[in-house]
């Protein structure tokens, strides 16, 4: 069959393939443990679900904007406010089937064939294979684990050339947990200042997953503000991946009605039962949200004791999200029992999920080849569990 090279612009998403595996490999019997995905063990709280009932009862079952329901893109509006100090209208706001979609909108809307993207690395898996689709350039900015995964104002300038059309980052960052203080926002805004034709998109989906304090959005910079789109969504904070919500924000009402022109050929709005639901999320008892942080803040102190115990690894604690991102380069050119040499973090990912049936992912796909993702988005019972067959399955390289 004869297929759209369209399809050899990108590749499939890390995280998507080793659940995949996962998945195959537990409906065979074995027991997988699941340190791959970055997803939530809460269910999501039952406030919100009740919203949705009534959205059922009450007949949201018809087509809604693209854009969104217009109270939803308000209570948006006042999430931003209230959460973050920052002031859109409605038609700022465009809700979508994820923030991936918001993502890709934006890129889409913005990149042009010969146009190039800076993505600091580590970066979330899709950002690059979205600018490869729309036939930008990936131009990689690396960071270090010395810094904490994030990158200087210098290193941001210096990355910068006439061509660079769009900067890509989130904080919290997803895989590494890094987040940018108020202070080095400020020293990236004053580059960005010097460069009017360059945006900004901030991925703040893991906005609340913060372990050091308040969150800092780098479009509270007003002179930034027209040229940088905020995304963030429902999956994380309230525990809704499944329900598959998420939304942008800016004031550029051009870049926000090219967005909705693009969404509209491709899904039109999101689901509507999900939009009512979305509301009270937004407005509605946080406490939920703010026990689940908790847990993981206690999994995150358990992980970063038992990753420790690991000899041969560098691990940073992560100050968000809910992941760590080990350097495990020390492994490789070692040899398996079977007398298999692992070459990279593909091979050892792949070496953990075979022996130690643990899922991890390859820092491959996040543009850090000597690190692999392990995420605690799961119960402190399965996390002891995974890390004491990674322990054994390591012990036994030679």
């Amino acid at each position: 069959m004869l297929l759209s090279s369209l399809l050899t612009r990108f590749n499939e998403p890390e995280t998507l393939k080793m659940a995949k595996l996962g998945r195959e490999l537990r409906a065979g019997g074995i027991d997988v443990t699941d340190l791959s995905l970055g997803e939530p063990d809460f269910d999501t709280p039952d406030h919100i679900k009740a919203a949705a009932k009534k959205a059922i009862d009450d007949n949201y079952s018809h087509y809604t904007p693209v854009a969104g329901y217009l109270d939803l893109r308000q209570a948006v509006c006042t999430k931003f406010k209230r959460e973050n100090n920052l002031d859109y209208l409605p038609e700022h706001i465009l809700v979508s089937t994820g923030a991936k979609q918001c993502i890709a909108n934006t890129v889409l809307a913005l990149v042009d064939a010969g146009d190039e993207v800076i993505i600091p690395t580590p970066f979330w898996v899709t950002y690059s294979e979205i600018v490869k689709l729309a036939g930008g350039k990936v131009q990689l900015l690396k960071s270090t684990v010395a810094n904490q995964f994030k990158i200087t104002a210098q290193e941001l300038e210096s990355a910068i050339t006439p061509k660079t059309k769009l900067f890509m980052f989130s904080s919290p960052c997803n895989p590494s947990g890094a987040v940018y203080t108020k202070e080095e926002l400020t020293q990236l805004a004053q580059v960005f200042k010097k460069h009017p034709g360059l945006y900004i998109l901030s991925d703040e989906i893991y906005e609340h997953i913060n372990y050091g304090g308040k969150h800092e959005s780098i479009a509270q910079f007003d002179f930034l503000k027209e040229r940088v789109i905020v995304i963030n969504g429902l999956s994380k904070a309230f525990a809704m991946t499944g329900w598959r919500l998420g939304y942008m924000a800016c004031p550029n009402i051009e870049l926000i009605k090219a967005c909705e022109k693009i969404q509209g050929q491709f899904t039109s709005a999101t689901c509507s039962i999900t939009q009512r639901a979305a509301i009270e999320a937004l407005t509605g008892d946080m406490r939920p949200t703010q026990l689940m942080i908790e847990a993981f803040r206690k999994r995150r102190e358990r992980v970063m004791e038992l990753a420790r115990l690991i000899p041969g690894i560098i691990c940073n604690e992560p100050p968000g999200a809910f992941y760590i991102f080990p350097d495990v380069s020390a492994y490789f050119g070692k040899k398996t029992p079977q007398g298999e040499t692992l070459a990279n973090a593909d091979d050892l990912c792949m070496y953990l999920l075979n022996t130690a049936h643990v899922s991890t992912v390859s820092g491959n796909g996040f543009g850090e080849p000597k690190c692999i993702r392990m995420s605690f988005a799961n119960s402190l019972e399965n996390i002891e569990k995974g890390f004491k067959k990674i322990t054994k399955a390591l012990a036994q390289l030679s």
